[in-house]
């Protein structure tokens, strides 16, 4: 039965190299979407079809010999299975996040990169965990919004922008650039975890043994005791999202967001800061896979250094962009942030010991 996967972006295109590498016998025929719009014809060397003129394509018996992965966001499974079934397409299966994520653990695991934290051996030692999650006052309920777990703690980022507020803790008190929302998106947040919950002095006893990281109101880690367990025991400096590719490289996906002024503007700030980084920006801009969504899990003392590169080269840009960040408000410097994450732990990943997992989309 030949396999069609429906979607077209980052998403679908890990599971499309996981299926081709752990299942080569499988064909995959195509990806499929509603529409060709901002979509690329090509993807993995396979076409991108738009649903209603493949489905025009196809008998009815050659409909019933095709299976649709859906390999999409949860939310919109519901509604694409009904379109297929409209469409005549009987044999269709939802990925769900577990399902992605013991995929894409099965293929870095054969790979031998991008480790996953599920592949270490569970510990004895629970660590000191502190996980802030970027809320905004723009931000819908979630459908199933369920409890957070004790470790996870709701900050509004952006705080000063607005007089709503939709979380006790607000990222507009002690040290913060909350008024740059605009620009920073969530990293707002993270500014303010790191001047003002992590101590910029030297390491304390059992520094070693704490956990702080950021995630977002609809995007985050799913975490169980076991893996909890892995941290400390198994010595993880940090733990990231699995890195999707991107066609043809991460720039080209970034060239959606960001004017190639501001890239210029960013390598002038890592080339007067850190011009060791620099040499190796355009090598990680021309690769494929990126760290999305500024979602992070690290020792104190990992995300402290880590932060303590980040804001500096991210205020440069702002300055040197034209127009300054002072003057706009359309989020560049936090999708830059997601480069400069992919940058950092990617050239320090023999220094680092460094894990990932699935991000969780919350609906």
């Amino acid at each position: 039965m030949k396999l069609a996967i429906y979607g077209a972006q980052g998403y679908a295109l890990a599971v499309y190299e996981a299926i081709t590498t752990l299942y080569p016998k499988r064909e995959i025929s195509c990806f499929l979407v509603t529409k060709m719009d901002g979509n690329a014809p090509v993807l993995g060397g396979i076409p991108v079809r738009e649903l209603s003129a493949y489905a025009q394509g196809l008998s009815v018996e050659e409909k019933r010999e095709t299976e649709v992965l859906i390999a999409t966001p949860e939310q919109v499974q519901p509604d694409i299975e009904e379109t297929l079934e409209n469409y005549g397409f009987r044999h269709h299966r939802r990925l769900t996040f577990a399902r992605h994520a013991e995929l894409m653990k099965l293929f870095h695991a054969r790979m031998g990169r991008f480790l996953p934290l599920s592949a270490l051996p569970v510990g004895c030692r629970m660590p000191f965990i502190r996980m802030y999650m970027a809320k905004s006052h723009v931000d819908r309920p979630l459908r199933d919004s369920g409890s957070l777990p004790d470790y996870v703690f709701p900050i509004q980022a952006g705080a000063a922008c607005c007089d709503g507020r939709v979380a006790d803790l607000t990222d507009n008190t002690g040290e913060h650039i909350s008024d740059r929302n605009g620009n920073y998106c969530e990293l707002t947040a993270l500014y303010w975890i790191w001047k003002n919950k992590m101590d910029t002095g030297g390491s304390a006893d059992g520094e070693e043994g704490q956990y702080y990281g950021l995630c977002q109101y609809r995007r985050g880690f799913d975490l169980a005791e076991d893996d909890l367990l892995r941290l400390s025991d198994n010595d993880v400096d940090a733990m990231l999202p699995y890195p999707l590719p991107y066609e043809p490289d991460i720039h080209a996906h970034h060239e959606r967001y960001i004017k190639e002024a501001d890239w210029q503007a960013l390598l002038r700030a890592l080339s007067e800061l850190q011009p060791e980084y620099a040499a190796d920006f355009p090598e990680i801009l021309s690769q494929r896979y990126l760290y999305n969504y500024n979602v992070i899990l690290a020792k104190k003392s990992v995300l402290r250094d880590y932060c303590a590169w980040l804001f500096p080269i991210l205020m440069r840009t702002e300055e040197l962009s034209v127009p300054k960040g002072s003057e706009r408000n359309d989020r560049y410097l936090g999708y830059m942030g997601e480069t400069l994450e992919t940058l950092y732990f990617m050239k320090n990943a023999e220094r680092l010991n460094v894990v990932h997992g699935e991000c969780r989309l919350r609906t």
